[in-house]
């Protein structure tokens, strides 16, 4: 009994990388030059990924109409419940972890460095190659959820800043969390990480800076 239930949980880690949002791979260009800056920052317990905003108007043109004078945009994906809850308790923990529940994306104007912006983050800063940026900036776009017209939907206002989340693919649960999803984006741009076991910000960090 107890090994039917280890075999179940390690189905359902494994698995867990082709929940949505789905890794995008990039194409192959070994002559190309790694000229884009990009941004990965952790929080603690949570990670997001940081694009400059003039390589997002054009697939994302809401942004640019909601957001002034932004320099970049943070990007963070999770639990609806959790992320949007003025006060933690341990049911909205214990909801996030076990049962699947609706995901947001959360998006944040930075008018000004990363670095600055965050000063009490860990922002590492990749470079991409062409293919590599546009695989991620598909990645982003495929995490929103899209109403009939095929327009990002608002959700609430953010949590700092000039803030805004939005309706998000994919169930979020405890094997398919924020962390995963920033590790799915590295995937897609071209990074060298395995996201079925990238659970925490410190197991994502740490690939990163061993990369």
């Amino acid at each position: 009994m107890i090994r039917t239930i280890l075999f179940a949980c390690i189905i359902v880690l494994l698995s867990a990388c082709s929940s949505a949002p789905y890794v995008i791979t990039p194409e192959k260009d070994r002559a190309g030059l790694a000229s884009h800056s990009i941004y990965v920052a952790g929080h603690g317990w949570h990670t997001g990924l940081i694009l400059p905003a003039s390589q997002l108007e054009e697939i994302l043109p809401m942004l640019s109409k909601r957001f002034k004078n932004a320099q970049y945009y943070g990007f963070g994906w999770g639990d609806q419940g959790f992320y949007q809850a003025k006060e933690i308790t341990a049911g909205i923990i214990l909801q996030a972890i076990f049962w699947p529940s609706d995901s947001v994306m959360h998006v944040v104007s930075i008018p000004t460095e990363p670095s600055l912006y965050f000063p009490n983050s860990e922002i590492i800063e990749i470079r991409l190659k062409d293919e590599e940026l546009n695989a991620l900036k598909k990645f982003i776009l495929s995490s929103f959820r899209h109403d009939k017209n095929s327009q990002i939907i608002s959700h609430k206002r953010g949590i700092y800043g000039d803030s805004q989340f939005y309706k998000a693919k994919g169930d979020y649960y405890l094997f398919n969390t924020c962390n995963k999803w920033t590790a799915k984006g590295l995937k897609s741009a071209g990074r060298q990480i395995n996201p079925t076991f990238r659970l925490t910000a410190g197991s994502v960090m740490s690939a990163l800076r061993e990369d």
